[in-house]
């Protein structure tokens, strides 16, 4: 199988350099042919973590041998403007261009920002208790707000500038005062120290006014700027974050348009930047670590640094224009019905004008990907009813941002109404979501798929991290015939069970032509001729979306959903349940995450039982029936 993916390496790198060559018009045409085929072919595949594009291996910025050289000796430690204006005083630091960002905040938190708090995940933080410090106790999602700057998109949506400039400047002097020489802590993460120094470059008529009582924070920031920027060239190259590196990389790219003398800078940051795109986004467009905000982080990285170009008057790399056309279709896979995202890999509900804002900012014009072969999100989609399917490994423990064992979860949706769910959130904790409980929104139990004798599928760690699990992801999507018509069945088994328990879980669904029927099977392999004997407990979860209400049948063998619109959905499992023993149905308590980070109490229907070591097989069907 490593010679099939090795080949397709291969096209899609030829590919890449067409579309480089004869620039961004060519736009994901394969993708595009895919997204819009109503036929689904077969793709029989076995899905290993996925691996890198190599962007920089395919398409390297066209240089003379003279930007060679300045690039060189800028790297082994030349001043910038000695290579760019050689015999002359550095001039001093001052911003060249102002920046038409495309990319819109969240009005919501900017406004809470006016009226004195920050708003994080759905938690307000009174900005005169806040802890500035490097060093200071805050949540992760609260140092990526701070020491990353994130809040100036946010403030610059939520009211004209003459509006926000002195409080801008203010919170600004704020971070100044508590952070006076650059030192570790959360501060100096290469990931939060470039969106800070982006945020900077992009925002800089609202902190750089210098009026009023503010008037000192203008030259204090300058300062600022270059020593942050001076800071990244040295440490980026080390950044082991496949992500943060990007992020470093692009802020110096940014400080190199935007800064005097900064063409040395440029070309230095313009080669880091590929490299490292190329080692955090996979083959198929989707990022290393499977993560959905992340991915919507590299669209807006891009978005605001080919802005950058277009302020400077500089023409943008190719590969950049290239590089953000292959990020969005893969996460238009994971928009539902309602238009915001699944619930994958730690994140919320990511809220449908967010997603929607990023989309028409980028300026990509695209249909979702259908096969996402290596990024592993599956997407099936007939009538009303769309289906997102785990089918892959998880991520790399070098690219695991916030690592969840999902292999083999689904979502369903019927319209705007969401039916099945995943609790999501994990990556959210420590705002209304309870840091006690983030651990256990990773776990296998948290998504809805099977689970064996409460164990992860894949071993879940601290700190977002990922152990041992799941390896390999065997994979086949194809179009079966079902009373007369054309329904999509994907077929895929991991092997996260395998080491322990001597299982292979495979889950089949198949979605049925007018999308009313979703029919699933869990079936459980035996990985040797001989089988185990004695029994194992096992659990399918199904995890109910917000406001669904459920109600047992009769018999505890189904059950009757009624969706918030009105439409009724009915849940049946077989009566044959391969062996398996003491097999019940029950409705237990369940939590959603929102976009905004706001848990809400939820339903879940939970097949228990003890199945055979030697294997067994579920099968259970949704039907929609009003």
């Amino acid at each position: 199988m490593a010679t099939v993916l090795r080949s397709e390496a291969s096209e899609r790198a030829e590919r890449l350099v067409e579309r480089a060559q004869h620039g961004p018009a060519l736009m994901l045409d394969a993708q595009a042919a895919q997204a819009t085929s109503g036929d689904e072919p077969a793709l029989p595949d076995t899905a290993a973590p996925s691996r890198a594009l190599a962007l920089s291996d395919v398409i390297a910025p066209r240089s003379s041998a003279g930007e060679a050289l300045i690039r060189l000796a800028y790297r082994l430690g030349v001043p910038g403007h000695a290579l760019a204006t050689p015999f002359r005083r550095p001039p001093p630091v001052r911003v060249l261009a102002t920046v038409a960002s495309a990319v819109p905040g969240d009005r919501m938190a900017g406004t809470a920002l006016r009226a004195g708090h920050f708003l994080v995940n759905g938690a307000k933080h009174a900005i005169g208790q806040v802890d500035f410090a490097a060093t200071g106790r805050v949540n992760p999602a609260m140092e990526r707000v701070l020491h990353g700057f994130h809040w100036l998109g946010d403030l610059a949506a939520s009211a004209p500038r003459a509006d926000c400039t002195a409080l801008a400047e203010r919170i600004t002097g704020l971070w100044l005062d508590a952070n006076r020489e650059i030192r570790k802590g959360a501060a100096w993460d290469t990931e939060h120290a470039g969106w800070r120094l982006l945020a900077w470059l992009i925002h800089a008529p609202l902190v750089l006014a210098g009026q009023g009582k503010s008037k000192g924070v203008k030259a204090r920031l300058l300062t600022q700027i270059e020593e942050t920027a001076g800071w990244l060239d040295r440490k980026v190259a080390r950044e082991p974050s496949d992500l943060g590196a990007v992020v470093g990389w692009g802020a110096l790219v940014a400080a190199g348009l935007l800064l005097p003398n900064g063409r040395p800078r440029r070309l230095y940051g313009e080669a880091g930047l590929l490299r490292a795109l190329g080692d955090c986004v996979g083959e198929d467009g989707g990022v290393l670590s499977r993560c959905p905000a992340a991915q919507m982080d590299l669209i807006r990285l891009l978005t605001d640094l080919i802005a950058c170009y277009e302020a400077a008057e500089q023409e943008p790399l190719p590969a950049l224009i290239v590089m953000r056309e292959l990020l969005v279709p893969p996460l238009l896979s994971l928009r539902h019905g309602d238009g915001a995202l699944g619930n994958w890999q730690g994140q919320g509900a990511v809220r449908a004008d967010a997603v929607a804002a990023l989309i028409a900012a980028s300026g990509v014009r695209t249909r979702p990907l259908i096969n996402v072969d290596h990024w592993g999100f599956q997407r099936m989609r007939s009538g009303d009813t769309l289906v997102q399917f785990d089918a892959a490994p998880p991520p790399r423990a070098r690219h695991t941002r916030t690592g969840c064992a999902s292999t083999l979860a689904f979502e369903l949706s019927d319209g705007p109404a969401r039916v099945i769910v995943n609790c999501g959130g994990a990556a959210l904790a420590g705002g209304l979501v309870p840091s006690r409980i983030g651990q256990g929104l990773r776990a296998t139990a948290a998504f809805s798929t099977l689970v064996l004798d409460n164990a992860n599928s894949t071993a879940v760690l601290l700190h977002g991290k990922l152990g041992k699990g799941v390896e390999l992801v065997e994979i086949e999507r194809r179009m079966v015939e079902q009373r007369g018509r054309q329904a999509t069945r994907i077929e895929a088994a991991h092997d996260g069970y395998a080491s322990r328990f001597g299982l292979t879980h495979q889950r089949i669904l198949t979605l049925s032509a007018d999308g009313t029927d979703l029919a699933g099977e869990d079936i459980l392999i035996p990985t040797s001729n001989k089988g185990k004997r004695g029994k194992i407990a096992f659990a399918i979860r199904f995890h109910l979306g917000r406001a669904v209400e459920v109600q047992l049948s009769a018999d505890k063998r189904g059950a009757m959903l009624l969706l918030p619109d009105g439409r009724l959905w009915q849940f049946r499992l077989a009566s044959d349940t391969g062996g398996a023993s003491e097999v019940t149905l029950a409705v237990e308590d369940s939590l959603w995450v929102d976009g905004d980070g706001r848990p809400h109490a939820t339903s879940q229907l939970v097949i228990e039982g003890l199945a055979l070591r030697s294997g067994g097989h579920f099968s259970w069907r949704f039907r929609k029936t009003g």
